[in-house]
C-alpha cells in the first residue's frame, strides 16, 4: 500500500518520495501524510492567486499568515508550515526558488507591521529551508543560496539600530540597513544568530548557538560568541 500511494503522489507532484517513505512507513502513516498534503494543497489553491507568481505544488499549513502576497514569488513545491508568518512588502520583494520550506512559527519580516519605510527583501535559492521558529529580518537585503539548511530558532538580522547620540533615545535615531549573504551548501545550526553585514561562505557550518559578527570563509566551521573558525572542511 505504501508503494502504491507513493507512486501516485510522486506522479502527481513530481516529487521523488521513494527515498523519504521507505519500508519503515506503514500504510496508515503514509495515507495520513498524503491526506495532510492534500489539505495543505487545498489551502494553497485558495491563496496562491494573491502571489506575484507561483509554480508547481504549493502547500500551506494551518494558521499561516501571509501579508502583501503580491510582492512574493515562489518556485515549484513551496511549503509554508503551520503558523509561520510571511510579510511580502519590500522594495525588491521576496523570491523563493524550487523546493523551499518555511518552518512552523518562522517569521519573515522585511518591513515593520505598523508602517515606516519598506525593507529591501529576501532571495532564497533552490532546495533550501528556514527552520521552525526562525526569524528573518530582511529590512536590509538577505540572500540565501541553494541547498542551505537553516535549523530551528535561527535569527538573521540585516540592520542595526543607531546609537551615536547619547542625548537622544536610541529608538528615535533610526537604523542602518545592510545585508546578509549565505552562500550555497551551508548548514546554519540551531539557535545561531547572524548579524548585519556578514557573508557565510560556500560549504560552511555555523555551530549551534554561534553569533556570527564577521565573514565566514568558505568551507569553514565556526562556533562561539563571537563566532570563530574552529576547523576547515577542506583537507
Amino acid at each position: 500500500m505504501n508503494s502504491f500511494f507513493t507512486k501516485i503522489i510522486s506522479k502527481i507532484t513530481g516529487l521523488e518520495l521513494n527515498d523519504r517513505l521507505g519500508n519503515d512507513w506503514d500504510g496508515i502513516s503514509t495515507l495520513g501524510l498524503f491526506i495532510r498534503m492534500g489539505i495543505w494543497a487545498t489551502r494553497g489553491l485558495l491563496v496562491r492567486w494573491r502571489f506575484k507568481g507561483t509554480k508547481g505544488l504549493f502547500l500551506v499549513g494551518k494558521g499561516v499568515t501571509i501579508r502583501q502576497a503580491h510582492y512574493i514569488q515562489t518556485g515549484k513545491n513551496f511549503i509554508a508550515q503551520d503558523h509561520c508568518e510571511i510579510n511580502g512588502l519590500s522594495q525588491k520583494g521576496l523570491t523563493f526558488g524550487d523546493k523551499v520550506t518555511i518552518g512552523s512559527y518562522a517569521i519573515i519580516r522585511p518591513t515593520n507591521l505598523y508602517g515606516g519605510e519598506a525593507g529591501l527583501g529576501l532571495k532564497v535559492g533552490n532546495n533550501s529551508s528556514i527552520g521552525p521558529y526562525g526569524y528573518i529580518g530582511c529590512s536590509g537585503y538577505i540572500e540565501i543560496g541553494d541547498n542551505v539548511m537553516i535549523s530551528p530558532r535561527v535569527s538573521i538580522y540585516s540592520e542595526n539600530h543607531n546609537f551615536e547620540d547619547s542625548e537622544r533615545p536610541m529608538i528615535e535615531q533610526g537604523v542602518t540597513r545592510s545585508f546578509v549573504k549565505i552562500e550555497d551548501d551551508c548548514w546554519i545550526a540551531a539557535n545561531s544568530i547572524l548579524l548585519a553585514g556578514v557573508t557565510v561562505g560556500k560549504g560552511s557550518i555555523v555551530a549551534a548557538g554561534a553569533v556570527v559578527t564577521k565573514d565566514v570563509p568558505p568551507f569553514s566551521i565556526v562556533a562561539g560568541n563571537p563566532a570563530q573558525v574552529i576547523k576547515s572542511r577542506k583537507a
